[in-house]
């Protein structure tokens, strides 16, 4: 059968369906009759039939696109999905992500590395040629000395309570644009990924040797850890989940390069999803404990909280490889 004859014999059959769409979608399923119910879900999968015809024969490009449209709308219809429960949510939360994250673990070592190489290189530039700062270091921290910081601030004279306020907001918002980056950039075949945990660990290594070389060191951990520890994961879980489609197109495994970027950018989008419980917590210390800076709060003390903090992340994290071994001892 030619192109022409079957539109023109396929073609009532189409303007039924349309004309059922359009009724149902106006005025909601309930309007149609047991009938009209049932003839819609006839002319669906006719309709659906109709379309692998029309693209097997390389037809009319504004056929298959009307018959898309149809097959599409019929779709959410018959198919309309279910709404996301909570106890949905906490599932995933709870246990499928851990899993999950049990699956790419590889891939999450490897965006680790890429930030760990970063904040080594950054560390050793600035011990290197202190020069580099300009580079290296973030500009809000270029005039500003570490001990005269800290002095300020054992004084009362750092940032007010609306001041730091700002400045958490502003970091936790720049946090997460970084990682959406990290995860978006996975389309590059994982070049911009890499880049963006290597530059992100570089100034973080710079500016720990402005506080090492100050003799700072303590001050500046207990500053970043307790906050850090959290939001470094979730940075590097997103470059991880770039990094899963970096994989879909460099490696498809046979499949079709488009077909297999679809399939790994699932698990990159729950990868993603993930990180949003710790850039949560990460945003909530970073607003509190870790603005408190001695000698309201020790040194040791905001350490050790951030390795219990710490603790608690990774067991989370970890608990689906405890869960296997547990099962495997049984």
């Amino acid at each position: 059968m030619e192109v022409a004859e079957f539109i023109e014999s396929r073609r009532p059959r189409w303007e039924k369906l349309e004309a059922l769409l359009d009724k149902a979608e106006g005025e909601g399923l309930r309007a149609l009759s047991l009938e009209d119910a049932r003839s819609l879900g006839k002319m669906y999968r006719a309709v659906s039939s109709d379309l692998l015809w029309v693209r097997a024969r390389s037809g009319s490009a504004d056929v298959s696109a009307y018959l898309n449209d149809l097959v599409g709308r019929a779709y959410a219809l018959t198919y309309p999905g279910k709404r996301p429960r909570f106890a949905d949510v906490w599932g995933f939360v709870s246990r499928g992500f851990p899993a999950l994250l049990r699956r790419e673990w590889r891939m999450y070592i490897a965006s680790v590395l890429m930030f760990m190489a970063g904040m080594g290189f950054g560390y050793l530039g600035m011990t290197m040629d202190p020069d580099g700062a300009h580079y290296l270091v973030p500009g809000d921290h270029l005039k500003l000395d570490p001990v005269e910081r800290a002095e300020k601030e054992a004084k009362g004279e750092g940032m007010t309570v609306d001041e730091q306020a700002y400045f958490s907001s502003y970091l936790f918002t720049h946090n997460i644009q970084v990682a959406f980056l990290a995860f978006a950039l996975g389309i590059t075949v994982g070049i911009g990924t890499a880049v963006m945990l290597f530059v992100n660990g570089l100034f973080l290594g710079a500016l720990a040797q402005v506080y090492a070389a100050k003799g700072m060191t303590g001050w500046f951990w207990a500053w970043i850890l307790p906050h850090g520890i959290p939001e470094i994961t979730a940075i590097c879980i997103a470059g991880a989940a770039g990094l899963v489609i970096a994989r879909g197109l460099a490696a498809p495994k046979g499949l079709p390069r488009g077909l297999a970027l679809r399939q790994e950018a699932v698990t990159a989008v729950k990868l993603l999803f993930g990180t949003l419980a710790l850039f949560v917590l990460a945003g909530f210390i970073e607003g509190t404990v870790s603005q408190i800076h001695p000698p309201k709060l020790s040194v040791a003390f905001k350490i050790s909280f951030a390795l219990v903090v710490g603790s608690g992340v990774y067991a989370y994290l970890c608990s689906d490889f405890l869960r296997a071994r547990r099962a495997e001892a049984s």
